[in-house]
């Protein structure tokens, strides 16, 4: 996400930071570049104009002209300014009232609604939270096919709602449904309709009447630039929207949407989709995403992918063998899982400071298959050629290729690649071991 508009901001910038002393020509002219940059990436032409004159007047302030790092602190000024255009800080769901409460997704067909709650109800239940997901939209079955479907995969209750029922007391019966199952949370997948009509806004806001919901969430795809500001807009004026969930952001390289919707709309964005898995939702936080465009990565939504993948008592078992030398190439494949549980490495490779502004590293092809493969080595394997790598001479080897569907030269190279890490670990270890756990599952 963001890439076209990353690579052009951070050139400017760069060219900025060459200068030892900056001139208000030096600032137009990186100004005006940072302009294009912004309607290029699809930023209503009002917020880009508006943007590089709050931009102007700080950078032509006493605190830059006068500074021994100008660059640095224009570079600053950008940052800011980016997460201040986007909301400033996260605003999380609303979730207050009585119990069960509600959450409201709406949209246009095909911006996401139905994958969104599934993926919403994932995030709540890893917050402590009880879903309960409802579907309202009758007027296509395989929404409320797909959404029950979601509902089994990730073990959530669903209302059994049928085509020709009335949305609205779908709505009603699910949350004394979600009562009777200790549910505590209601998320409502309505309706949607290929454009904006007063039919489909007639009865979202009998479902507002109805279930008087603690959020409501506009579902827009960020590919569509302007139209999901637009979209916003419409939405809002009838529905009071609580926030944004923008989809598909790993397939916009442009961004304008989540630059443009809070500051014409108001609302802020509270999440992001990342992808097609149940787990590719991130809530979004405006200062983070603002280090991303800007190349400096964002260390933080990294951490707490992390964070999400480690059991404790896991990672203090691994410590200890570790420490004792005995990390089985077992153990190094739960590892790898983990690591490809947090999504892809190409996006993970991004979220490192410096990445996104490289080209270099930029286009560094990250194979997600490789890990796949080494996996699929692995299990080939048997729990004694597992524990001990010793043991496994020529014929195994081949027997495992086979068995994996990979070359002998494949299981030779990620052999050696452990007893190489295995001879680093022993030297680490002599060092303490008390550094690592703090990057578990890496």
């Amino acid at each position: 996400m963001f890439d076209n508009l990353t690579e052009k901001l951070t050139s400017v910038l760069k060219d900025l930071r060459g200068h030892g002393k900056l001139t208000e020509k030096n600032i137009d002219g990186a100004l005006k570049e940072v302009r294009m940059a912004l309607l290029e990436a699809d930023v209503h032409y009002k917020v880009a104009k508006t943007f590089v004159g709050e931009i102007k007047e700080r950078a032509l302030g006493h605190e830059v002209m006068e500074s021994l790092t100008p660059g640095q602190q224009v570079v600053k000024i950008v940052n800011d300014a980016l997460a201040d255009l986007m909301g400033e800080s996260h605003e999380d769901l609303v979730l207050a009232g009585e119990k069960p409460v509600s959450v409201m997704l709406t949209g246009l067909q095909g911006s996401g609604k139905t994958t969104t709650a599934g993926k919403l109800a994932l995030y709540l239940r890893k917050k402590g939270r009880k879903p309960f997901l409802v579907p309202a939209d009758v007027y296509r079955p395989a929404a409320i096919d797909q959404l029950k479907k979601l509902a089994s995969q990730l073990d959530v209750p669903v209302f059994d709602s049928e085509v020709g029922m009335d949305p609205v007391d779908i709505c009603r019966s699910a949350r004394a449904a979600a009562q009777q199952n200790g549910c505590d949370t209601l998320i409502l997948d309505t309706a949607g309709r290929l454009h904006v009509d007063e039919e489909l806004m007639a009865e979202l806001v009998r479902i507002k009447s109805e279930v008087a919901p603690s959020d409501i969430l506009l579902v827009a795809d960020a590919m569509t630039g302007q139209d999901a500001v637009n979209i916003a807009k419409s939405f809002d004026g009838a529905l009071d929207l609580g926030g944004v969930v923008l989809t598909k952001m790993d397939g916009d390289a442009r961004g304008g949407a989540a630059l443009s919707i809070k500051a014409v709309t108001g609302k802020p964005i509270k999440f992001i989709g990342t992808g097609e898995k149940s787990s590719a939702l991130e809530p979004f936080h405006p200062d983070r995403m603002a280090s991303r465009i800007l190349g400096m990565g964002d260390t933080l939504t990294l951490i707490e992918k992390a964070a999400e993948m480690v059991d404790e008592k896991k990672a203090q078992d691994l410590e200890k063998k570790l420490r004792k030398n005995q990390f089985t190439l077992e153990d190094f494949r739960d590892q790898l899982v983990s690591i490809r549980k947090m999504g892809s490495l190409g996006d993970m490779l991004k979220m490192l400071p410096g990445v996104s502004g490289n080209k270099q590293l930029k286009n560094l092809e990250v194979d997600d298959r490789e890990i796949i493969r080494i996996e699929a080595i692995i299990n080939s394997m048997t729990a004694e050629e597992r524990r001990k790598h010793a043991i496994i001479n020529g014929s195994r080897r081949k027997r495992i290729a086979m068995g994996s569907g990979t070359s002998v030269q494949d299981v030779n190279k990620l052999l050696k690649n452990y007893t190489q890490m295995m001879k680093m670990m022993k030297k680490f270890n002599k060092g303490g071991m008390r550094s690592l756990r703090g990057m578990l599952p890496f």
